[in-house]
């Protein structure tokens, strides 16, 4: 099977940065795309950034300019380099993949256990 590690989150102050890691492992033969979203209390999950192979990042506009994401691809993993963080990035942060299985001519789609990540004074 294929899991999702997920590191990083923790508390951090208005301003603050901080990086999440997510390193995707098991019967892997390709990930097409790998990325982050995140949900707050009360609030639906929402794409933060996402990277397919050979392209660009792609993120959503309240994140822009501030989160960076990046892929090592030798080690199926994504780090996601969060600076100048505000209050309402206070969310549990999931990481995401959609990848093809060993034996499978199929897409999967695979989420990670979520990591709390809270900007508080």
């Amino acid at each position: 099977q294929v899991q999702l590690v997920e590191s990083g989150g923790g508390l951090v102050q208005p301003g603050g940065s901080l990086r999440l890691s997510c390193a995707a492992s098991g019967s892997i033969v390709s990930i097409n795309r790998m990325g982050w979203y995140r949900q707050a209390p009360g609030k639906q999950r929402e794409l933060v950034a996402t990277i397919r192979s050979g392209a660009s990042a792609n993120y959503a506009d309240s994140v822009k300019g501030r989160f960076t994401l990046s892929r090592d691809n030798a080690k199926n993993t994504v780090y996601l380099q969060m600076n100048s963080l505000k209050a309402e990035g206070t969310a549990v942060y999931y990481c995401n993949a959609l990848l093809y299985r060993l034996g499978s001519s199929s897409e999967y789609q695979y989420w990670g256990q979520g990591t709390q990540v809270t900007v508080s004074s």
